[in-house]
């Protein structure tokens, strides 16, 4: 148990954090029958809600790092209460105290990794563009059509990496004119802030902005839905308004302006799972289901949790760093979902989504062979002929 700050100065710290919309909450409830957390254990989201009301003067356990921002609660809350707001001012308090739950503990590594090398991996700088070093990629120069920005985890995780080289061969099978920053780039900054290090999110934050001024960046086209919303919702809070574009709605611009056709079948049945950044914070959703249905052959089939009401992968909220009991996880619900609805394959648009899922799969015994891909693998499948 640990003892945080008196109630007047810890009500003054969520507030200016930005929970001061907790005051609104009237106790309904709601919020707890829509986490996806109580499909597996108990969780109150309602309850930690009233601690910050009495000023959360101990922190008791990782409630609070539970929270995977995926936006199902304050999307139908009654009142308005800004639920992720005032859970990421939790953890900016606990931030500033130095209190991190078991559970959260590793964010420290992350943190350090992100201010020495500009990712959360812990991987060097200028191991940055290898992963398009066998392929046409250029350095991005001033009057290109689009800026290229594949985020951390394509640029690093080997798994991610496929989803990046995909990505460039359906931008040159497209003729398009882009470019990449390479060593220049940083991450996005999202799910750091998602932790409660604003300070840190601002230098990312700052570090990317300078470096697309000085670049001459207009367009910008991402791989990850957390750097899709972070560019375009939360840097604009640093006056600077970038065009940007998920692939996504790229791939369906390219395919619908002919820039890009199918020459070729894909006879599989799939589903395609909405990730919470791309949609619910977003509203992406029929873009990917467009691209999908115009390849010949697809049998698209939906799950039980679609669109508005997608089930969370569980890696959002920063998350993704920190462990998850198995018979916790969130993936392997979506996985069981996938296979109730019949599809052989498991198709999605996130780094994150797909790192979860395909950990849950190595762990399933009944969803080995059960596929699990990007959008981008399947195009690249299709004009590529394999």
């Amino acid at each position: 148990m640990e003892t945080v700050a008196p109630y007047k100065e810890i009500i003054d710290i969520i507030k200016d954090s930005g929970g001061e919309a907790f005051k609104l909450c009237y106790q309904c409830g709601l919020c707890d029958t829509l986490c996806p957390w109580n499909r597996v254990i108990t969780f109150s989201m309602r309850k930690l809600i009233r601690q910050a009301a009495f000023g959360l003067t101990e922190i008791e356990d990782d409630a609070m790092w539970r929270c995977t921002t995926c936006g199902r609660c304050p999307q139908r809350c009654p009142r308005g209460v800004k639920i992720i707001e005032l859970g990421m001012a939790l953890r900016r308090v606990a931030t500033g105290y130095g209190v991190f739950a078991a559970t959260a503990k590793p964010i420290r590594g992350i943190a350090g990794s992100l201010v020495a090398e500009g990712n959360p991996l812990n991987e060097k700088r200028e191991k940055r563009a290898e992963w398009a070093k066998d392929l046409a990629v250029k350095p991005f120069a001033e009057g290109m059509e689009i800026l290229y920005f594949p985020g951390c985890y394509p640029s690093y995780d080997p798994r991610m990496k496929k989803v990046a080289q995909a990505t460039v061969k359906i931008l040159n099978k497209a003729g398009v004119d882009f470019g990449i920053l390479g060593t220049k780039e940083n991450c996005c900054g999202e799910s750091i802030r998602k932790t409660g290090d604003e300070e840190l999110f601002r230098h990312l934050a700052k570090e990317n902005i300078k470096t697309f001024i000085e670049s001459g960046v207009k367009k910008i086209l991402v791989s990850s839905p957390h750097c899709y919303h972070t560019f375009k919702n939360e840097y604009p809070e640093f006056m600077v308004h970038f065009e940007v574009v998920h692939i996504t709605q790229y791939l369906f611009e390219l395919i619908d302006t002919k820039r890009l056709t199918f020459q070729n079948g894909y006879e599989k049945k799939i589903t395609y799972h909405d990730p919470c950044y791309l949609g619910r914070h977003n509203g992406i959703y029929d873009e990917p289901r467009e691209v999908l249905k115009r390849i010949p052959g697809l049998e698209l089939v939906e799950m039980a949790d679609t669109r508005e009401n997608s089930l969370c992968c569980g890696g959002g909220g920063g998350r993704i760093w920190m462990e998850t009991q198995r018979s916790e996880r969130f993936s392997d619900l979506r996985l069981e979902e996938a296979l109730d609805a019949g599809a052989k394959e498991l198709i999605t648009a996130c780094p994150y989504c797909i790192t979860n899922f395909e950990d849950s799969r190595l762990n399933m015994k009944n969803a080995q062979a059960l596929a699990i891909k990007d959008i981008t693998e399947v195009v690249q499948e299709l004009i590529e002929g394999t």
